[in-house]
């Protein structure tokens, strides 16, 4: 009777596949899931650089909230429960993307605003700021970076169950200039300040 029950082949496929299926499973919802996010974040990015082109026209300050809901719009579209944060910098030209306010360091020098230093105030709030950038749409020929970061579920609950965040977050960045549709400000003039 041993023998007989070692030779039989019948239900041997049933034990590969209860082996094979929770990998290959795991491994379907990971590739669909990556394949969510690599959408969502194509989508993400064309309707922030058409938002943005919008916003470099001379009504772009007053379209504001309508390019933002027509962005948050195309992403709620895709992920129904994402949450949307819109951020607009200008900055006066495009070195100034991100830069930071110019310390007058003692030696040895460690990139910090530390007291007994001096640092170029060159936004006029008398504080060390690590990005130059105004917050808003700036004003005619400003550059202007615009930033969207989305917030949203995951697909599967794959994360869940590996203890991982169940929650994705991408965020996308143009940088873009306004139109000419009048005279650029003058740049401000930098003031020296103490390091607080």
């Amino acid at each position: 009777m041993f023998r007989a029950l070692r030779r039989d082949q019948a239900g041997a496929t049933l034990v590969e596949f209860a082996i094979i299926a929770p990998t290959f499973m795991i491994m379907l919802m990971g590739a669909f899931d990556l394949g969510y996010s690599v959408y969502l974040r194509a989508v993400l990015n064309g309707s922030i650089h058409e938002a943005a082109r919008d916003s470099t026209l001379e009504t772009g300050k007053a379209a504001e909230a309508a390019i933002d809901d027509r962005v948050e719009s195309i992403v709620q579209d895709i992920a129904k429960s994402a949450k949307v944060d819109f951020d607009r910098k200008s900055y006066y030209d495009f070195t100034d993307v991100e830069r930071a306010e110019t310390i007058n360091e003692n030696a040895p020098a460690n990139g910090k605003c530390d007291t007994g230093e001096t640092f170029e105030d060159e936004n006029g709030n008398n504080i060390w700021d690590s990005d130059v950038g105004a917050i808003g749409f700036g004003g005619p020929r400003d550059i202007v970076m615009y930033t969207v970061t989305v917030t949203y579920d995951k697909l599967f609950p794959l994360y869940g169950l590996l203890g991982m965040s169940q929650e994705g977050k991408m965020s996308i960045s143009t940088v873009l200039m306004n139109q000419p549709y009048g005279q650029q400000g003058d740049q401000a003039t930098p003031e020296t300040k103490p390091c607080p």
